[in-house]
């Protein structure tokens, strides 16, 4: 039977909910409670028809209030003259009504996206009249909800009276979203194309940002997403990725695109395992058409896709979302520009804070490093006069932006400004140094190269693999790793001490360390030889040069973790680093090693430098000519 002759058996059965259009509108009080579908999911047509009602009755029905979670369609009753008949009130503010939100013309109701449903059930928020957009029925009655779920399910459960346009453009798809034709009032008939999300296309800062996160992103985990370019660009680039999971509020063309290339098969899920779970589904027509009716596809009401519980019982659960700005501190703000309301609490804190609550769960924030053409950082000392915190300092991970990955757990806040302010646009670093010295965030003392001659030379990182089969990243040292330097050489044995540095000194302080970690990158070189452990990096060994203008050389130094000694850490860090050397076009080395460090002097002789030696007090001076170069 086809959609239309089953619409037509429903009309025969139930011919009381297929009245004149006028007549069910009339059904609306003054004072009513008017819940619209979601995103896509909005019933545009019945949106049109409730506001040309309004017009040619403009004393039917007096402040009636339009709930709605957000609108991608027209909002037409936001307009002013409709501004007695209708108030709109959103739990999420989308571009069709952030001007009236913001000019005092319509509302914004800040809540965790979860706990909706939970105020509408407890008649905190009371919904009236609920205007949905469903499937056509199938052969035993049911409509589904298609591509919004979300709440609209739980505004179908309170509302006194519900209205349904029936459309078959809407997908059938499996979860929670079906209701039957019982539990509709009225039924109207219109088929037309369902809203389209277009999303941005990535630029090339966007997709920096999407690699970045690739990196973090491991195979089998499960991975919430949120819209826009940033997110589109990290999807795009999860594409290599085995055995992803979703659990997320919101499916996307990304994900489906993932579904499709089988990056994500769901396999690894301990919860919902073989499932992709959403909530709600925003993109193009062919996203639609491959949701309906696939059974590896699941929508569930949203206060059980974005429980923070439930969240927290994923393992390896990873939510990925944008920001609009992030202080040093690491409190950030998705919904709000200063005092201007831009978006909303939505989903982002409930996947965040579940996420990290997940065994192996992390949080990754994301942003581009500046907003309004380069002209404003988007990190900064502290969130703007009026900005909402959406997420509170503990509840971040790992930010995001084109110029690198800043890790914030269990960080101090000297610590987290420092590393924010190394993934900061280069031109607001000095400004963000400055700024954080006077309110004490960091040393008062800290050291800081402004310009090229200090920016972070991000494409030198590389992953190599010992003979010993040990994986190391290689990256020359950031000006946020004094913690991890200070870790690591307090780990050296006292004999470690002294062959680096000929001396017997083992304190290791922060004016010390900053000699190590602020560089002019165009005179010297400090490359660490990184692992992970735990989500946690440990550097293992470090090698720097440091250019002798003079003779067009450069001296060189290495030490290694006693406990990672013998496993090829310095052939890996000495290899690099005379391929660094040799770019910037230096023939050679020098070096001072003591006599007794017979590992060291093997490691320049087996790299077949061009070696002249001589001895003196205990100390070999290495004079190293690279091959084939002329000192």
């Amino acid at each position: 039977m086809n959609q239309n002759s089953k619409i037509e058996e429903i009309k025969k059965l139930y011919p009381e909910k297929f009245l004149p259009e006028e007549k069910i509108f009339s059904r609306i009080n003054r004072g009513d409670k008017i819940f619209i579908g979601t995103a896509c999911g909005e019933p545009q047509y019945l949106v049109n028809a409730l506001v040309n009602y309004a017009e040619s009755y403009p004393k039917a029905f007096f402040d009636a209030e339009v709930i709605q979670v957000w609108t991608l369609g027209v909002a037409p009753y936001t307009d002013v003259k409709f501004k007695s008949n209708f108030r709109h009130n959103s739990f999420f503010i989308g571009n069709n009504t952030r001007n009236a939100v913001n000019a005092g013309l319509a509302d914004y109701t800040p809540i965790f996206l979860s706990e909706v449903p939970n105020i509408i059930q407890r008649k905190l928020v009371e919904i009236d009249v609920a205007l949905i957009q469903t499937s056509a029925p199938d052969d035993h009655g049911y409509l589904s909800l298609g591509i919004s779920v979300d709440i609209v399910k739980a505004a179908i459960e309170s509302a006194n009276l519900v209205i349904a346009q029936v459309n078959a453009s809407m997908p059938r798809v499996h979860g929670d979203g079906f209701i039957h034709v019982t539990d509709v009032d009225f039924i109207i008939h219109k088929d037309e194309p369902l809203l389209e999300f277009n999303s941005e296309v990535p630029d090339e800062i966007a997709d920096r940002i999407g690699r970045h996160v690739a990196e973090i992103v491991q195979d089998g985990d499960t991975i919430q997403v949120g819209y826009g370019s940033i997110p589109n660009a990290v999807l795009a680039n999860l594409k290599n990725k085995k055995n992803l999971g979703v659990h997320t509020e919101l499916l996307s063309d990304g994900i489906v695109d993932l579904m499709k290339c089988g990056a994500v098969d769901n396999s690894k899920k301990n919860v919902d395992r073989g499932k992709t779970v959403a909530s709600f589904c925003m993109g193009k027509n062919s996203s639609y058409e491959y949701i309906h009716d696939n059974p590896s596809v699941e929508f569930r009401s949203i206060e059980y896709t974005n429980n923070p519980l439930i969240i927290a019982g994923i393992k390896n659960m990873t939510a990925i979302n944008a920001a609009l700005q992030i202080d040093l501190t690491g409190q950030a703000t998705a919904e709000s520009i200063g005092k201007v309301f831009y978006s909303g609490i939505g989903g982002q804190a409930d996947f965040m804070r579940g996420s990290v609550l997940s065994p192996g769960g992390k949080t990754i924030l994301t942003m581009r490093s500046t907003s309004n053409d380069g002209e404003q950082s988007r990190i900064v000392p502290f969130l703007s006069e009026g900005a909402g915190v959406t997420l509170g300092r503990g509840d971040v991970h790992y930010v995001v932006t084109e110029y690198g990955i800043a890790y914030l757990h269990g960080k101090n806040i000297r610590e987290r400004a420092m590393s924010l302010t190394a993934i900061a646009h280069p031109k607001f670093r000095p400004w963000l140094i400055e700024e954080a010295k006077k309110v004490g965030l960091i040393y008062k003392d800290q050291a800081f190269i402004p310009g090229k001659k200090g920016e972070y030379p991000e494409t030198l990182e590389t992953y190599r693999t010992t003979k010993s089969g040990l994986k190391l990243l290689l990256r020359p040292v950031r000006i946020s790793d004094e913690p991890l330097l200070k870790d690591f050489f307090y780990s050296l044995s006292d004999r470690s001490i002294y062959r680096r540095f000929i001396s017997t000194r083992k304190d290791m302080h922060h004016e010390r360390l900053q000699e190590f970690v602020v560089i002019d990158y165009t005179r010297e070189m400090v490359v660490l030889a990184v692992i992970e452990r735990m989500q946690k990096d440990i550097v293992v060994g470090l090698a720097q040069y440091g250019k002798q203008e003079y003779a067009h050389t450069a001296e060189v130094a290495l030490v290694i973790r006693d406990d990672f000694q013998n496993k090829g850490i310095g052939s890996e860090l000495l290899s690099y680093v005379t391929y660094l050397a040799k770019k910037e076009g230096l023939l050679g080395f020098t070096a001072e090693v003591l006599v007794e460090n017979r590992p060291m002097l093997h490691l320049f002789e087996k790299m077949g430098f061009f070696i002249e030696k001589r001895s003196g007090a205990g100390v070999y001076e290495l004079k190293m000519q690279f091959r084939g170069e002329m000192l």
